[in-house]
C-alpha cells in the first residue's frame, strides 16, 4: 500500500501520508483514501472546539497574570494552540480541495 494514516500528536488526529502524487492513484485508491480520511477528518471540529476551550482558559489566566515571564509563557502557549487550530482548518479543507480537483 502506498499510503497510510499516522497519528499526529500535535494535531490530535491521524493524517494521511501518501507516497506519490494524487493523480498517480487509481480512482479506486483515491476513493479508498478519501473514505478513510473522512473518518479521521470528522474528528477535526471537536478537536478545534477542545483547543478553543484551552485557549479561552489560558487567555483568562493571562488577563490575571502579573508576572511578565509567566505572561510570555502563556502567550506562547496560546500562540501554539492557535497555530494548531489553523493547521487543523487546513486539513479539514483538504478533502473538498481534492474532490474538486478530481472532478476537473
Amino acid at each position: 500500500m502506498s499510503y497510510q494514516f499516522k497519528y499526529d500528536e500535535r494535531l490530535g488526529i491521524s493524517i494521511p501520508i501518501i507516497e506519490k502524487g494524487w493523480e498517480q492513484y487509481s480512482i479506486h485508491e483515491q476513493e479508498q483514501i478519501l473514505f478513510e480520511w473522512e473518518e479521521f477528518r470528522s474528528d477535526i471540529p471537536s478537536r478545534i472546539k477542545e483547543l478553543e476551550k484551552i485557549i479561552t482558559k489560558k487567555q483568562e489566566e493571562l488577563s490575571r497574570e502579573e508576572n511578565f515571564a509567566l505572561s510570555c509563557k502563556l502567550n506562547d502557549e496560546i500562540s501554539r494552540l492557535a497555530s494548531t487550530i489553523n493547521d487543523l482548518n487546513i486539513w479539514f479543507r483538504i478533502q473538498q480541495d481534492t474532490q474538486a480537483r478530481s472532478h476537473h
